[in-house]
């Protein structure tokens, strides 16, 4: 049918009026959306400035603002009483004119109206007085200290040296006592390092560093004068989460996020990785040598520490604690690490104490099923008694500075069949010993350790281990029967677990048998990195070949530990091994491997590297000079800076180096070697070439003479 001419075309038709108002609102909801996420992605993708990479120490005062309860909770715990000025509150000990008589020393403590003084020997030995200014820790022993050297120039934030006295207060006995080094009971020369006022004494030196917030040391090797500063004296927020100043940026700012980069601004303690909480606690937890100066808490701890390895003055064979090692060094070997647990799961941060008391800290996670640790049926001891506690069994205490326990953190399974083989310690004995001792004053036990002066198990062993026959028989019958005890409880499973003490118990003995358990140990991944690291620096006693090529065999080693003690085997090997083996090590990602491998390097004849190798070389071995000079206070920084300027072939610059470290420590005998030695050598060198030119002189004079004569 036709279409009337009348009638307008369907599509023809204008859209209403509403549609196209509408479609306009959606258009400008979409615009605003768009920019709104524009802003949002522009206040996401915006960071701070470069130079809140490092950011400044901007004290507890500020933290408080937002953090009160973290801060209550801090209040009185050992990291903030860690170092306090000497005042009222602070000194806990009694200055009441009181006398204290040590090896025919008879010191007097008192007042003199606001200063706490004390009376005693001085670095002279001439009696004298002096002022106490601060004080070290709360409990169980509270240590006090002097400073010497001030100058009335120097400014109102520095220190300058301070001396601890050795003279402490028992904060539980409510008594003064003399604490001696260890292993030295004589009395101490006035001139000796180890006196109250020699350098192991030293504030500056040896403790500073761990008990202020932000310490520098300030050291001035020309004048010997400490300008010491911090920004807190004890440990204090900042010494923990690290520097603030980026954090309190980012909680001011108008702001929907925290920085993409930097996050939160402070060190991320709580990230999956649990080590980088631990290698913060780390820095002060741990028996260790500085690297480089400048550690931030979250930074790497290899770059700018390394802990002590397993040594016959600092750990047992097994790997037990033997002198002080601050908990790092023994909890890295243990299980409870390598499976995340991390000092937090027991340890409250701000309180500085354990979580939960008893049975309790271990079975909030050993509860699997309820009850299953926590019952005779896996103890074998009388509920409530000693030996039903965790702790005892699995980390024994030993008393440290006269009053201090100190538990094992290597949290391992007591194992009295290796004492039976190589007279290590296990808590079994340790217990049964204080038992039988305390059972009768009139006991064999009791009669040995009353005739020896023996305090606790670590004295009976290090006297069976120096040869006291009459000890050694005592303790091995309590391991013998510890051993078969346990076997009748456990069975012999515990046994085959694989074990590196053979390996370096041997080592420590000189015996050449040695050499293959501890190549074996080295290579087993199954131990830990320190245990590995400590078999791995053992293998420098047996220079053969088949000892080279596995310490080149771990230079690819994933642990740095590793890799480091193996480098330093390389000390003395062949130019061609150390030119083939070390330069891709300089570009090692953790500093402490780099620093080694220059080291060790400077002894090669570095003309053959190329271009690339030997600035990488300059570069860790400026990395190796920085570390050195974070205790240039000490003789042995520059003696080691000394051999390497040896190796470099910088004569003068040795000399300089063996001059300054009889400087600063004139006490220390090795920069006297070293210097006479390098004297020595060069006179030698001048000797020899003088003979050489007069060789050639009367040559080339007998030539000439013969020629005149044809």
């Amino acid at each position: 049918m036709k279409q009337s001419s009348r009638e307008a075309p369907v599509e023809a038709k204008p859209a209403p009026r509403r549609r196209r108002r509408r479609f306009a609102i959606l258009g400008v909801i979409g615009l605003a959306v768009i920019g709104c996420g524009a802003l949002v992605f522009a206040d996401w993708w915006s960071t701070l400035p470069a130079e809140y990479a490092r950011p400044a120490y901007v004290g507890r005062q500020t933290c408080i603002e937002c953090h009160q309860g973290q801060h209550e909770q801090w209040t009185g715990s050992h990291h903030d009483l860690a170092m306090n000025l000497a005042t009222p509150e602070s000194v806990l000990g009694d200055f009441n004119d009181v006398e204290f008589t040590h090896h025919g020393v008879t010191s007097r403590l008192y007042r003199d109206g606001e200063k706490y003084m004390i009376h005693t020997e001085g670095p002279t030995g001439e009696m004298g007085d002096f002022e106490i200014k601060y004080v070290f820790g709360v409990t169980p022993l509270q240590q006090y200290m002097v400073e010497f050297d001030r100058t009335p120039d120097m400014s109102e934030d520095a220190i300058a040296r301070v001396q601890v006295l050795r003279i402490s207060w028992d904060t539980l006995r409510k008594k003064w006592f003399y604490m001696p080094p260890p292993d030295v009971d004589e009395k101490l020369a006035p001139d000796d390092d180890l006196h109250w006022t020699g350098i192991a004494q030293r504030w500056n030196t040896m403790c500073a560093d761990c008990h202020s917030t932000n310490l520098e040391k300030n050291y001035d090797v020309a004048a010997r004068q400490y300008h010491t500063t911090f920004s807190e004296i004890d440990v204090s927020c900042e010494a923990c989460h690290g520097p603030g100043e980026a954090h309190v940026k980012l909680a001011g700012a108008n702001s929907l996020f925290w920085d993409r980069k930097l996050g939160y601004g402070l060190a991320k303690l709580k990230s999956a990785d649990h080590t980088v909480e631990i290698e913060t606690c780390a820095k002060c937890h741990s028996r260790r040598r500085v690297v480089h100066p400048e550690f931030r808490p979250g930074d790497e701890y290899y770059d700018y520490y390394v802990n002590e390895p397993l040594q016959p003055l600092t750990y047992f064979c097994d790997g037990q604690i033997l002198d002080e090692v601050f908990d790092y060094g023994s909890y890295i070997q243990s299980e409870m690490y390598h499976k995340g647990v991390r000092c937090t799961d027991c340890h409250n941060p701000h309180t500085a104490t354990v979580k939960h008391e008893g049975n309790r800290l271990c079975t909030s996670c050993h509860q699997h099923p309820a009850g299953k640790y926590d019952t005779p049926a896996h103890h074998n001891h009388r509920v409530g008694s000693s030996g039903a506690q965790c702790v005892e069994c699995h980390m024994p205490a030993t008393t440290y500075m006269e009053v201090d326990p100190r538990r094992d953190h290597s949290i391992r399974i007591p194992r009295p069949d290796l004492s039976v083989e190589l007279g290590t310690p296990n808590a079994c004995t340790g217990c049964h010993l204080a038992e039988e001792m305390s059972g009768s004053e009139e006991g064999k036990l009791a009669s040995l350790a009353g005739e020896r002066g023996f305090q606790q198990y670590i004295d009976w062993l290090r006297a069976s281990g120096n040869g006291d026959e009459e000890v050694k028989r005592e303790l091995n019958r309590l391991d013998a029967w510890a051993a078969e005890t346990v076997e009748k409880w456990y069975g012999r499973k515990r046994r085959e677990t694989p074990d590196f003490a053979p390996a370096l118990k041997a080592a420590w003995d000189g015996d050449p048998a040695a050499l293959n358990l501890l190549i074996e140990a080295s290579l087993n991944r199954r131990l830990s990195g320190m245990t590995r690291a400590s078999t791995t620096l053992q293998l420098a006693q047996f220079p053969t070949r088949e000892s080279l090529a596995v310490s080149e065999e771990l230079l690819d080693d994933p642990d740095p530990q590793v890799r480091t003690a193996a480098v330093g085997n390389l000390t003395g090997a062949p130019d061609e091994v150390l030119l083939r083996a070390l330069p891709p090590l300089l570009n090692d990602p953790l500093r402490l491997v780099r620093t080694e491998a220059a080291r060790v390097l400077s002894a090669a004849p570095l003309s053959e590297l190329n271009g690339e190798q030997r600035q990488a070389f300059r570069a860790a071995l400026e990395e190796f000079t920085a570390g050195l000079m974070t205790t240039s206070d000490r003789a042995g920084a520059w003696l080691s800076l000394g051999l390497v300027y040896e190796n470099l072939g910088n004569e003068d610059r040795a000399i300089e180096a063996y001059r300054t470290a009889i400087r600063v420590e004139p006490n220390v005998t090795g920069p006297r070697t070293n210097l006479a030695a390098l004297h020595e050598r060069l006179a030698e060198e001048f000797q020899q070439a003088a003979q050489q030119q007069v060789y050639a002189r009367n040559r080339d004079a007998a030539l000439r003479s013969a020629q005149r004569a044809a």
